[in-house]
Formats: structure tokens, sequence, C-alpha cells
């Protein structure tokens, strides 16, 4: 579901949501707000736009992006009427999947007009800033084994049978990370499996999902299910704060090597952030993506986790910024339509998303150092007024709904679209 969130719906940020690590925050921009006649969105000033205003709308491969959308409109038209007459935002959404549907798969020119009929791009800019502010997430993968043993020590938990059940989002409350990582489980058979390192324990929480490879030579999957509720602590400002890494250099690799570096205190380090995660088996071949909180297969380099007290699950979004995807250097240019599919604690405000890039050892360092502003494009329903109270209102709506029983379809076994699947194959030949 970062360059660092933190749990993805099922696939990153659950129940709780995904969340990149928060110290990332302080990479965002600190300018003054847009200026002129915006629309007024909660801690934000909103701009209505034309879609030839938007630079690479016509390059980009829109008909990746309306098959995600497909994947979304699939929950959307399985919701009640109840839920569409309550949320104004979410039952033009619903028409507009329906026609969706309707016309099948498109290629890019006929979904780029289907876009373009069917909605109308407003930019969103957070008060006090003159850009959005994204970051990548990851599904990680470990070595590990049902059994302990002297190589594999480091517990996975599951959170108790009857709590999911429950839909409980939260389990343990009174046990931190630090008296949990310290045996205070221990007994109550919870555990999955066993992996090498604590540190890749962590990271698997940190992403909300992980592919365990295990010692019998099969794959288990494991999502994000619940948490301990306690307040997530991005443990990377405290290596800025020391000077030990600067603001400019931080990324998910820099934690992980100061952690496997210095074991003390990289097991500190790590318990500074009083969070923990609990996991589920999922039943998700090797080919299939993780879910998101929306209940459907993320799409790497096009799904989205959001804010969902802002956004609802299945809105095209266009990000217009620079990453370093390509290299080190935010010098790649990503300019493509996204959809929110997925949520994250971390992923907090009008303009905030959490980038999924899939999974594997490179795709992990490109999403590690994403933490760039950019444009931020929400695409309105044609029938909802991009002006006044009914998208003011947009900040108001419920919290969606829990995410529905996972489903794997065929649509889950989808691989990497877009430019980044195309730029990382690219570098390797």
């Amino acid at each position: 579901m970062n360059a660092m969130s933190l749990m993805p719906a099922t696939c990153l940020r659950g129940i709780i949501g995904f969340g990149f690590l928060l110290w990332l925050a302080v990479f965002m921009a600190s300018s003054p707000a847009l200026a002129g006649r915006a629309v007024h969105l909660h801690d934000a000033q909103t701009e209505p736009l034309s879609f030839s205003a938007l630079d690479g709308w016509k390059d980009d491969d829109m008909g990746a992006a309306f098959g995600t959308f497909l994947k979304s409109c699939g929950a959307i038209l399985n919701d009640t009427g109840a839920m569409r007459a309550a949320r104004p935002f979410y039952g033009a959404l619903f028409k507009v999947c329906e026609r969706a549907v309707s016309a099948g798969q498109l290629d890019r020119d006929q979904a780029r007009a289907f876009f373009e009929d069917n909605f109308k791009p407003v930019r969103v800019v957070p008060t006090g800033q003159t850009e959005g502010f994204f970051t990548g997430y990851y599904e990680t993968e470990v070595d590990g084994s049902r059994f302990p043993s002297d190589e594999y020590n480091v517990p996975i938990y599951a959170a108790p049978a009857e709590t999911v059940k429950r839909h409980q989002s939260k389990v343990f409350d009174n046990l931190d990370r630090t008296r949990i990582e310290d045996g205070a489980l221990a007994g109550k058979q919870l555990e999955i499996c066993y992996v090498k390192s604590p540190v890749d324990a962590f990271f698997a929480q940190i992403q909300g999902s992980t592919r365990v490879k295990l010692d019998s030579g099969t794959l288990l999957r494991l999502n994000y299910v619940a948490s301990n509720g306690m307040p997530y602590t991005p443990v990377g400002k405290f290596l800025i704060d020391r000077g030990i890494v600067s603001k400019e250099e931080m990324s998910m690799d820099k934690i992980r090597e100061f952690m496997e570096t210095n074991p003390e205190e990289g097991k500190a380090l790590r318990q500074k952030n009083r969070s923990f995660v609990f996991f589920r088996e999922t039943p998700l071949s090797v080919h299939d993506e993780c879910i998101g909180a929306q209940g459907v297969p993320l799409t790497p380099g096009r799904s989205l986790a959001v804010d969902k007290k802002v956004h609802i699950y299945g809105t095209p979004i266009w990000i217009d910024a620079e990453f370093p995807i390509e290299s080190e250097k935010p010098e790649t240019k990503f300019r493509h339509l996204l959809v929110a599919q997925d949520t994250g604690s971390a992923i907090i405000g009008p303009a905030r998303a959490d980038i999924y890039f899939g999974h594997g050892e490179e795709i992990s360092h490109i999403a590690g150092r994403i933490k760039q502003n950019g444009e931020f494009v929400v695409l309105v329903p044609q029938s909802v007024p991009a002006r006044g109270s009914a998208v003011a209102a947009m900040t108001n709506i419920p919290i969606p709904v829990p995410r529905p029983k996972m489903v794997v379809t065929a649509a889950a076994r989808s691989s990497i679209t877009g430019s980044v699947s195309a730029r990382i194959a690219k570098r390797r030949h």
C-alpha cells in the first residue's frame, strides 16, 4: 500500500489505514497558498481546471487507468442505495460507474474520451501550501518458517479469531510494541510464522502486507487486519534530529541500514513507535496484487492510498510530479491518472496520497524514496457542481464503510501497468 506509508487496508493500510512514515511531512512545502477563485474545501483551496490544462494528460495510457477504475466500480456498484442518497458525490460516482461497466474495456483514446465526458478536473491545494505531497508504498518480501528455530525466531502475529469475526480494528490496546516484542503475547497461539529479523517484521508492519517465502518452499501472503491502536510514531525523524541522516537523504533504506548496522540502537528506535500491527493469511497467489481498503486488488502505479475522511474510494486523481524512479534524483516525470482505492494512518489531508508500486526488491527501493510535492487534481463527476456547497460537502461525507470481504478475481492478476513498469523494464535491459 510510501515511500513510507503505514498499513494499507489489507494490502497496506487496513481498517486503521495505511500510512507511510510520518516524518516525511517535514518535506512538505510551506509556501503561501494559491490565490484566485477557489472552491472551499476543508483545510484546502480548490480550483476548477480544463483537461487541456493538465500537462501530460494526452500522453498517459488512459486504458490502464480505466481498467483500474473498473475495479473500483465493481465495489461501488455493489453498495447500497441508502449510501448513495447520503453521499451525493458517491451517488454521482455510482452513475459514472454504471456507464463505465456498460462501456466495457476501452483503449487509451476511448478511455480518455470517457473520463473527459464524465468528469471535470479540480486542483486541490492544502491551505498554506502550493502543491500536494506524495509518498510510495509496496509489499515486502521476507524469508520465514511456520516453526520457530535459531534462524527463524521473530514471530509474525495474527489477531485473535473472535476479534477478526467482529471486524475489530483494535486489539491488545493495553500492550505497546515494547511489551509485545518482549513476549507479552507468548502462549496465546497467535503466531502465524517466524522470520529471521525484527527489522523485517517491523517493515512488514510499516507496509501492511508481506510475502513470506517459507522454508518449505511455499509462499505465504499476509495482509494487515488490526493494530493495537496506539499512535504511530515515525522513527525516521529521530535519525534526522540526531544528525545521522539528513532529511534530504532520508529513505526507508536508510532506516533499515541503521537498524541492521546497530542492532541495540535499532531496537530502541523501533520501540519509539508504540504502534503494533497484526496480520491475517490471505488466499492470494504469487501473481495476485494485495487488496486495498476498498476491497479490490491494487494496481501498481495506478492505485492510491488517500485520506478516507476526505476522499471517496473510486475517485480518479491526476498526479503531476517528478519522482526518483529512474535514479535517486527526483527527475522522472510522473504524469498519470490513478484511482483512490486504499487509505493509510499517516495519509492525512486533502492533497496527500500514497502511491502503490507493487513488490520486489527494486520496487521497494523506488517506493522507499518517494517523498515529493506535486499537482493533486481530483476528477469530479460532471453532475457534481465544481463550486459551492456541493463540493465543500465532500469533506463532510461519512467515513467509507468497512472493507468488504476480499474477493480474488482474474483482475487481481494484472501486471505492473503504465510508465513505472515500462521504465523499470527499460533499466533492466
